[in-house]
């Protein structure tokens, strides 16, 4: 019983697996994983904090090698980014795929403006409209776009609330290549029974000769169903149910991958905002889980979002610049984008120095965990990059919130809440593979923090 005690408070469990919501800076839906090189790149729709129904304006970046440390690279697309749209609201569910080297944006448009496409040389933007008008255009059905590429090179489309609808995309992947089809697997007819449930969010993918294809089904509240192919055009076969739906989360949307040798399902719920909220807002959070496919491909059902994520599949170096907005999980914070120019002068800024993504909202007790950090080289000492506020202190955790203290950084200074310093502290040495804890102590907002370092 002692060891077991000891097990648990070394935080053993927390160090296997990852939280949800994975997100916890800001409010996230309509997750949208891609694999790329040895990089999984979430892209999500954003829920505004202050928002009541949907508010969304915007289409956000995080990325994991590792399924647990997510790093925030803050906005990455918006409507401002489609000159033919004429609102600030509705950026809703996206999905990014990869071809020949060029990262290709599928974005649904509100209000019957069909679906339109950003092209970038990065995964990371900037994102720009190749084709300035909507790629899709078809009917009150043209929202939730999901893209395949198939083994011999030929893309499809498929969208749709509540038929589901798909086209052949050409090699260029911004220009159609065939008919716009309603498919009829999934079509509804008046009166009928729908065996699939069908509602919106489709999500398509293809895994051992096996066409997939899962989505919201059954409102309200949605769960998450799937259908089965031999082609990517159907017929479909109803496969049966990732996850049912519950009262907790009104909605739903899955976004599927494999990554490391694991296979992994995507989407949102509410737990960050019944952490403070009782009533229902618009506000939801991503969470992930690992998928379980059976001999024959069918998919083994799984509860309803739990608080344990994803097992962790790799480990952080600590020994390079880390951002400080990769975290497992924190408690209390907030991130955003600023920008630093060469004057502080409103007329006249001068050239821009950096655009930097920082941790905000730091109050006394707020903290950051980061999970399975390698300190193979062991510590001498700790850099942090911030800047002051008000001041305080940043204490350096092993293993658990409350585990060993390994040094505690000082930040000092008032009034700098736009001169970022690094600062240098000497710290216990540890070894091995350790969760990480910086707990933030003091008064007030206490700074800002960009990023980490150990020696």
């Amino acid at each position: 019983m002692k060891n077991l005690s000891l097990i648990i408070a070394l935080g053993f469990f927390q160090v296997c697996f990852g939280q949800n919501p994975i997100i916890q800076t800001k409010y996230t839906a309509d997750p949208a994983p891609m694999v790329y090189k040895d990089t999984v790149y979430l892209y999500t729709s954003h829920d505004e904090d202050d928002a009541f129904g949907f508010k969304m304006k915007d289409w956000l970046l995080y990325t994991s090698t590792d399924m647990v440390n997510w790093t925030d690279h803050g906005v990455v697309a918006s409507l401002k980014d489609f000159k033919w749209v004429n609102t600030d609201n509705g950026a809703w569910a996206p999905q990014v795929v990869e071809r020949k080297g060029k990262f290709y944006m599928y974005c649904p448009m509100p209000n019957n403006m069909g679906i339109g496409v950003l092209v970038a040389d990065s995964p990371y933007g900037p994102f720009t409209d190749p084709i300035g008008k909507p790629l899709i255009k078809n009917s009150l059905d043209d929202i939730d776009p999901t893209v395949l590429i198939d083994d011999d090179g030929q893309a499809y489309l498929y969208w749709g609330n509540p038929n589901l609808w798909y086209a052949k995309l050409n090699e260029d992947m911004i220009s159609l290549a065939g008919p716009i089809t309603k498919d009829p697997s999934f079509a509804k007819v008046k009166d009928q029974p729908d065996p699939f449930k069908y509602q919106e969010g489709p999500w398509v993918w293809k895994r051992n000769n096996h066409y997939y294809m899962a989505y919201a089904s059954k409102c309200c509240p949605e769960g998450i169903g799937y259908a089965m192919a031999k082609s990517p055009t159907g017929p479909w076969n109803y496969g049966g149910v990732i996850m049912d739906g519950d009262q907790r989360s009104s909605g739903n949307h899955p976004g599927i991958i494999d990554f490391k040798g694991r296979s992994y399902v995507f989407g949102f719920n509410h737990m960050l905002r019944m952490q403070t909220m009782s009533k229902h807002y618009e506000r939801r959070s991503v969470s992930v889980t690992e998928i379980t496919y059976n001999a024959d491909g069918t998919i083994q059902k799984l509860p309803f979002w739990t608080a344990d994520g994803a097992k962790r599949v790799g480990t952080l170096n600590p020994y390079k610049k880390v951002e400080a907005e990769t975290m497992a999980y924190s408690e209390g914070l907030k991130t955003e984008m600023v920008t630093e120019w060469e004057r502080n002068q409103p007329y006249n800024r001068g050239k821009k120095i950096t655009d930097r993504i920082i941790v905000t909202s730091i109050n006394n007790g707020d903290y950051i965990k980061i999970q399975g950090v390698d300190f193979s080289k062991g510590v001498k000492s700790l850099d942090v990059n911030v800047a002051s506020l008000y001041g305080g202190k940043i204490e350096v955790h092993s293993d658990a919130l409350n585990g060993p203290v390994l040094g505690v950084v000082n930040v000092t200074g008032k009034g700098e809440g736009d001169l970022y310093k690094t600062i240098n502290t000497p710290l216990k040495s540890v070894r091995g593979t350790h969760d990480l804890y910086f707990v933030f102590k003091g008064e007030k907002d206490l700074f800002y923090f960009d990023w980490w370092k150990f020696k």
